[in-house]
């Protein structure tokens, strides 16, 4: 068996809806599961509505829930040939449609809002399975909310989803087309959740691992990682192969074609994941696996945006007993994740990129330390083969950069990874130059 996943762009039309099963038959394997994320645009237009029920805005909800309401009845008339293809589509949209305006005279919570959320990939794979339907191509419907389950820690709960995503599959035990939803999930309490934004990714990963699949593959409008970003360096190239590590570094620190929680599974359970590009079905793409192709040279650079760095300074000048203990604790209390971090005798500069809880954590931080913040930095990730016991990339690399502000470098903490803070307002400096340098 293979997982497929496609993206918003790959279902964002019904011309690319009707590309889908030609990708999908093309694949040799005995049976193939398709994930699907919601049609491009829907997600945003899905908390907008939510954004408007929580503001008690019902009129402006109304007229949202109109507006993409007759997107939808269009997008079936276009898809769907027969009158009888027509009739069940719009049957099933109505419904969705006719759940959204029943949060009107509710309390509106968290809980209604990822109701509204999840419609999303409800909808984009009900009408997949509908439009296959028509042409007599026989597939099943497998409701991603029967088996993907997410525990207390909002972690997924992967022995349940491989006990009961088996049983449902050994239902049709003469099918070879199943279809469910990217990601929604349920809850500890039952209730319907999601595994955040870019979530479909992580569907794909968890349920390859679970079932220790042939393949994973992810389907979306670029032909694979590609070794500098395309948005802002020129004749960049794909990358043929990529180790499970190496892809984690490049997804965690920017590069958008592959959510960064969908490496792990994968890499967990050692199934490979193969990127690919429904634009342009021939290509190579990516492929992601345990193996090592990359040795002694460098790989790629990406940049993750929205970084703030934070310096801290210990008030008694030298690194007391337990200083970064304290540091550590606070960021944990709240729930911070650090990206980057470098020490010196008197001070740690860190990295976050979330920033709910800043002003607590400098509060905190200022109790026995000096703090000084940094907003509007960019890490840029270079990606390769940095063993010990490879020598001259740091220079290399420095050589490339010599020209920009530089806040920050990480180097050691990685095999895989050399990582530079820099001022977002040189990033794209930063990744020309490294690129011409380095390739």
């Amino acid at each position: 068996m293979k997982v497929l996943k496609f993206g918003g762009t790959s279902v964002g039309s019904p011309e690319r809806i009707e590309q889908l099963l030609p990708i999908i038959s093309s694949q040799a394997a005995d049976k193939h599961l398709v994930v699907l994320s919601a049609v491009s645009g829907t997600t945003n237009d899905l908390v907008t509505l939510s954004t408007l029920y929580a503001k008690k805005d019902i009129q402006a909800a109304y007229a949202h829930i109109d507006k993409l309401y007759e997107q939808y009845k269009k997008f079936v008339h276009q898809l769907f040939k027969t009158e009888e293809g027509i009739l069940e589509a719009t049957e099933f949209i109505d419904k969705i449609f006719d759940l959204f305006y029943q949060f009107k005279n509710k309390n509106f919570t968290s809980t209604a809002e990822r109701i509204i959320l999840a419609q999303g990939e409800i909808i984009s794979t009900t009408l997949f399975h509908l439009h296959l339907k028509e042409i007599e191509v026989p597939s099943v419907l497998l409701p991603a909310l029967d088996f993907m389950l997410i525990d207390e820690n909002n972690e997924p709960d992967i022995e349940y989803l491989q006990e009961h995503l088996s049983v449902e599959i050994a239902k049709y035990p003469e099918e070879k087309l199943f279809i469910t939803q990217g990601y929604i999930c349920k809850n500890a309490e039952g209730e319907i959740d999601n595994l955040r934004r870019g979530g479909s990714d992580y569907t794909a990963s968890l349920i390859g691992a679970a079932l220790q699949v042939e393949e994973i593959q992810i389907w979306t409008d670029i032909d694979g990682f590609h070794n500098n970003d395309p948005r802002y360096v020129p004749n960049t190239k794909s990358i043929a192969k990529l180790s499970f590590d190496e892809a984690a570094e490049l997804s965690y620190f920017g590069a958008k074609i592959l959510h960064p929680q969908s490496v792990f599974p994968a890499r967990k359970y050692n199934v490979p994941v193969r990127l690919l590009d429904t634009m342009n079905p021939t290509a190579q793409g990516t492929l992601i696996s345990g193996e090592t192709s990359n040795q002694n040279q460098i790989v790629a650079i990406a940049a993750k945006d929205g970084i703030t760095a934070i310096r801290i300074q210990s008030s008694r000048m030298l690194m007391a007993y337990g200083f970064l203990r304290k540091v550590f604790e606070v960021f944990e209390r709240f729930k911070t994740p650090i990206d980057m971090i470098t020490t010196s005798e008197v001070a740690v500069s860190l990295t976050i990129d979330e920033t709910g809880s800043l002003p607590e954590i400098i509060k905190e931080l200022e109790l026995f330390s000096a703090v000084e913040i940094d907003n509007d930095q960019s890490i840029i990730c270079i990606v390769g083969d940095f063993r010990k016991s490879n020598h001259g990339y740091a220079s290399i690399v420095s050589d490339a950069v010599k020209h920009i502000p530089i806040r920050m470098i990480s180097y050691g903490g990685s095999e895989n990874n050399i990582s530079l803070l820099v001022p977002s307002t040189h990033k794209i400096e930063a990744l020309r130059s490294l690129h011409n340098r380095l390739f």
